[in-house]
């Protein structure tokens, strides 16, 4: 991992403020790895800009709390929520990651000009679908 770190894909304010354990398991972390490697690290390359991690793994119990569906796939490492410093760079972001191997890529509200977020996900230990939805 060249620009991520595991503690930044499992820090959560809200975690913080609600006591809320978010360590991974040791396959979380492996996921979580294989995430930054295969998809962050050659998309923060590519863009040459910062990339900020919006939510990457998020314990069962945290995402109860934010609303997140019970199959997602932050809860087992395979997934972040990013975001660059405008909805413009984050359409270059999202058309780089289209060229990546990812399984699930997500248009994250926003408008024409660009997303207000991406959900990028990889799997490790199986087929990346490839399956790209504007949200």
């Amino acid at each position: 991992m060249k620009y991520f770190t595991i503690a930044e894909l499992t820090d959560s304010a809200l975690a913080r403020q609600l006591h809320i354990d978010n360590t991974p398991t040791p396959e979380v972390t492996e996921n979580l790895t294989a995430l930054a490697v295969h998809i962050l690290d050659p998309a923060r390359e590519t863009l040459r800009k910062p990339i900020r991690v919006n939510s990457g793994y998020r314990s069962k119990t945290l995402n109860k709390c934010v609303g997140g569906v019970p199959n997602s796939q932050h809860l087992t490492g395979e997934a972040a929520d990013i975001c660059t410093e405008s909805p413009q760079v984050n359409r270059k972001l999202f058309d780089i990651l289209l060229n990546m191997p990812f399984d699930q890529l997500i248009w994250e509200r926003g408008n024409s000009q660009g997303p207000a977020w991406i959900h990028v996900s990889y799997c490790r230990n199986g087929n990346n679908r490839g399956e790209v939805i504007h949200a």
